[in-house]
C-alpha cells in the first residue's frame, strides 16, 4: 500500500510544483506530466501485485472528522479499476505535452497540470477508499478537478454551457450517493466499508440509489446529458481520460456497492439489462449520427457503458436464477469491457485530438484525407475504430464475445429462456451492427477520400509524443485481442469479489471462456502471420521489377473532388431515416417548390431527446423555484449571521431530542 500512498504524493507535488511554475509552459508541462507519469508508475506497482494475486496490508488511520476514517485498500476489485486509471493517465499526460505546447503561448499552463494530476490523484482514492466519508470526499475532488479541465477554454460560451451542465449533473449524481451511504451506514451503524450490511428490507432501495448515483457518472440513459456535452468541450488528453477511465469509477462504484447488497433483488438484474440496451442502442444510435467528431466518441462512451451495463445486468440475473455459470460470465465479460474501452476509446480521443490539431475542425464535413497526410495517427485511429466495432483480433471482439457467450449460456441451458437473455442478446447483435457501421463513417469520413477543406489539405502529421501515446494504445487493443485469456485471468479475482460464494459450475464456465478467448488469440495470430507472410511473399515477387501505377476503370472518378464523396451525413442517413422516433430529429430544411424554384436550404437538427424533454424542463422549474425564493438574499450580513444561529440551534435540538 506504500507505493499507492507514494503515487498519489507524487501526483500532487507534480501539480503543485506546476502550479509554481506559473506561466513557464515548459516547465509547468514538464512538472505536471512528469508527476502523473511517475505517479502512475509508482501506482501500478502494487496494482500488479494484487492481480498477481499478492494481498496487501491496508492503511487505517484516524480521520477528525465525524465518521470518517483515511482508510485505503487495494483488493481484486480495486486493483483491476486501478490498472487503467494509472496506465491511461500516464498516455494521457504524455499527449497532453505536445497537445498543451501551443497554448503554452496564450495563458499558463500550470492550473490545467493541477487539475489533471488532482483528478489521477482523486480516482485512485475513489477506488481505494474504505471509508464512505473519504470516497464520498475524494468523489466531490474528482467532480470540481474535472469540471475545471472541462471549462479549460472558458472564453467560449458553448464551453462555460458544457461544464455548467456537467456541474449540476454531477451533484445531482453525489445527492443521491450521499442518500445511499446515509441509510447503508445507519443500517450498519458504521459508515466503514468493512462493516457495511444492508437488511433485506432495504436492499432494493439501496440498490435504486446506486443505479441512480452511479449511474450518473458512468453516463447511463437518460442520465447520461453531461457526457456529450462536456467530452467535447475539454482538451482531447481529458476528454481521453475522462471517457476512457473517469466514467468508469460509476461502474466501480456500483460493482463495490453489489458487495454490500445481499441478497440482490430479484429484479435489479433486469433493470441493468434494460439500462444496458437503451443506452448502448441509443448511445450507437446517436454516435452515428453525430458530425462532430469528438461528440460521436462521447455518445459511443454512453454505448459502451451500456454494454457493461449489460454484462452486469445478466451477472445479477444469472446469481438471483442459481446460475452460476451465467453469473460468472456476466460479471466477467463486464470487467473485460471495462479494460477493452478504456484502452480503444482513449487511444480515439487521442487521435481525434490530433485529427482536431492538425486540421482546426471537429466536424466531419471539413475533415477527409488525413491517412496521408498522417499515416501513424490515421494507423492508430483505424486500429482503435475496429476494436470498437468488435471486430477480430483487436479487444473489442474479445469482451462483446464473453458478454454474449454469457447470455447465450442462460438461454441454452433454460427450459424456459427468460426474456431478459433473450432481449440481451438481441440488444447485443444491433448494437455490433450500429457501432460498425459508426465507425465506418467516423474512420472513413475523417482519414479517407479526399480533403472536404483546405485546413484538412494542408494537415501534417503531429509531434512524437502526440504519435507515440496512440501507437502504444492501438497496440495494447491488439494485444488485448490476442490476450483475451491473460485479460481474463487478471478479471477472474474480481470476478470473486462479486460472487463469493460461486460453485465449481461457475469455475468451470470461466474455464470454458479461457479456452475460447485462447482459441481466439491464437485464430488471430494466424491471421495477422498470414498476412505478414503475403506482404513478404509480394515484396519478393516484386523485387527487381519495376512497377508502376496506372488508372483503372475509374467509375466517373477520373477528377475527384470532395463534392464528389459520401459526407458523414449522408453516410448515415439511412440509418437515421429508420430510427427518425428515437433521435427525434429536426425538419431537414425547406424543400424547393414552384416552377422555377429560387432559394432553399438544409439543414440537420439532432437534439438529444433526454434532455429536450426531460433535463432541461426540469432545471426550467428547478430555477424558477429557486426565483421564488430568492427573497431568503437580503445582502445583509446580520441576517445571514441570524440564519446561522438558527440553524445551529434546530441542529442542536434535533441531536439532543
Amino acid at each position: 500500500m506504500s507505493g499507492l500512498v507514494l503515487a498519489i504524493a507524487a501526483l500532487l507535488a507534480g501539480g503543485a510544483a506546476a502550479l509554481l511554475a506559473g506561466r513557464r509552459a515548459r516547465l509547468a508541462s514538464a512538472l505536471g506530466a512528469g508527476g502523473a507519469m511517475l505517479g502512475a508508475l509508482l501506482g501500478l506497482l502494487p496494482t500488479a501485485r494484487v492481480l498477481a494475486g499478492a494481498r496487501l496490508a491496508a492503511i487505517d488511520l484516524p480521520w477528525d472528522v465525524p465518521g470518517g476514517r483515511l482508510a485505503l485498500a487495494i483488493d481484486p476489485l480495486s486493483a483491476f479499476f486501478l490498472a487503467p486509471i494509472f496506465a491511461m493517465s500516464a498516455l494521457a499526460a504524455l499527449y497532453g505535452v505536445g497537445y498543451l505546447r501551443s497554448e503554452g503561448e496564450e495563458r499558463s499552463l500550470g492550473p490545467v497540470w493541477w487539475w489533471f494530476d488532482t483528478l489521477v490523484a482523486a480516482l485512485a482514492v475513489v477506488v481505494a477508499a474504505r471509508n464512505a466519508v473519504l470516497f464520498l470526499v475524494a468523489w466531490e475532488v474528482m467532480a470540481l478537478a474535472s469540471y475545471f479541465l472541462v471549462v479549460f477554454h472558458h472564453e467560449r460560451a458553448e464551453v462555460r454551457q458544457a461544464g455548467w451542465i456537467y456541474l449540476v449533473s454531477t451533484h445531482v449524481g453525489v445527492a443521491f450517493l450521499m442518500a445511499f451511504f446515509a441509510m447503508l451506514g445507519r443500517a450498519s451503524g458504521s459508515l466503514d466499508f468493512a462493516r457495511f450490511a444492508a437488511p433485506a428490507a432495504a436492499a432494493a432501495a439501496l440498490f435504486a440509489l446506486a443505479v441512480l448515483g452511479f449511474g450518473a457518472k458512468a453516463g447511463f440513459v437518460p442520465l447520461h446529458v453531461w457526457l456529450p456535452e462536456a467530452h467535447p468541450a475539454a482538451p482531447s488528453h481529458v476528454s481521453a481520460l475522462l471517457s476512457g477511465v473517469m466514467i468508469k469509477t460509476g461502474i466501480y462504484g456500483l460493482l463495490r456497492a453489489l458487495t454490500w447488497l445481499h441478497p440482490w433483488p430479484a429484479w435489479g438484474g433486469a433493470l441493468l439489462v434494460g439500462i444496458g440496451i437503451a443506452s448502448a442502442v441509443l448511445g450507437a444510435l446517436f454516435a452515428l449520427a453525430q458530425r462532430d467528431l469528438k461528440r460521436l466518441l462521447a455518445y459511443s462512451s454512453i454505448e459502451n457503458v451500456g454494454l457493461i451495463a449489460l454484462g452486469i445486468g445478466i451477472g445479477m440475473s444469472g446469481a438471483s436464477a442459481g446460475r452460476p455459470a451465467v453469473a460468472a460470465l456476466g460479471f466477467a465479460g463486464a470487467l473485460l469491457h471495462v479494460w477493452s474501452h478504456a484502452v480503444m476509446k482513449t487511444g480515439l480521443f487521442l487521435g481525434a485530438g490530433s485529427a482536431v490539431h492538425a486540421a482546426g475542425s471537429r466536424d466531419l464535413e471539413r475533415l477527409g484525407g488525413l491517412l496521408r497526410r498522417m499515416p501513424v495517427t490515421g494507423a492508430a485511429f483505424l486500429v482503435g475504430a475496429a476494436g470498437l466495432a468488435a471486430l477480430p483480433p483487436f479487444a473489442g471482439f474479445a469482451s462483446e464475445l464473453a458478454i454474449g457467450l454469457a447470455a447465450l449460456r442462460g438461454i441454452v441451458g433454460a427450459a424456459a429462456p427468460p426474456a431478459t437473455w433473450l432481449a440481451a442478446l438481441a440488444g447485443l447483435g444491433a448494437v455490433g451492427g450500429l457501432s460498425t457501421a459508426c465507425f465506418a463513417k467516423a474512420a472513413g469520413i475523417a482519414f479517407l477520400g479526399e480533403p472536404r477543406s483546405r485546413e484538412a489539405a494542408a494537415a501534417r502529421e503531429v509531434g512524437g509524443a502526440m504519435r507515440a501515446a496512440p501507437l502504444v494504445l492501438a497496440a495494447a487493443s491488439l494485444a488485448l485481442g490476442l490476450g483475451g485469456a491473460a485479460a481474463l485471468a487478471a478479471a477472474k479475482p474480481a470476478v470473486e469479489v462479486l460472487l463469493p460464494d460461486a460453485s465449481g459450475e461457475a469455475a468451470a464456465a470461466l474455464a470454458s471462456l479461457t479456452a475460447t478467448l485462447e482459441w481466439v488469440g491464437w485464430s488471430g495470430l494466424a491471421l495477422l502471420a498470414g498476412v505478414g507472410l503475403a506482404a513478404a511473399g509480394r515484396r519478393a515477387l516484386l523485387r527487381g521489377r519495376s512497377v508502376g501505377a496506372g488508372a483503372t476503370w475509374d467509375c466517373g472518378y477520373a477528377a475527384p473532388s470532395s463534392r464528389m464523396q459520401y459526407t458523414g451525413t449522408s453516410f448515415a442517413q439511412p440509418i437515421a431515416r429508420l430510427a427518425a422516433a428515437a433521435l427525434a430529429a429536426g425538419p431537414p430544411g425547406a424543400p424547393p417548390s414552384g416552377l422555377f424554384p429560387g432559394s432553399t436550404s438544409l439543414a440537420t437538427r439532432l437534439p438529444d431527446p433526454a434532455r429536450a424533454r426531460l433535463w432541461d424542463p426540469l432545471f426550467a422549474r428547478i430555477e424558477a423555484l429557486a426565483a421564488e425564493l430568492r427573497w431568503l438574499q437580503r445582502g445583509s450580513a446580520h441576517v445571514y449571521v441570524l440564519y446561522v444561529v438558527l440553524a445551529t440551534a434546530a441542529l442542536l435540538f434535533w441531536k439532543l431530542g
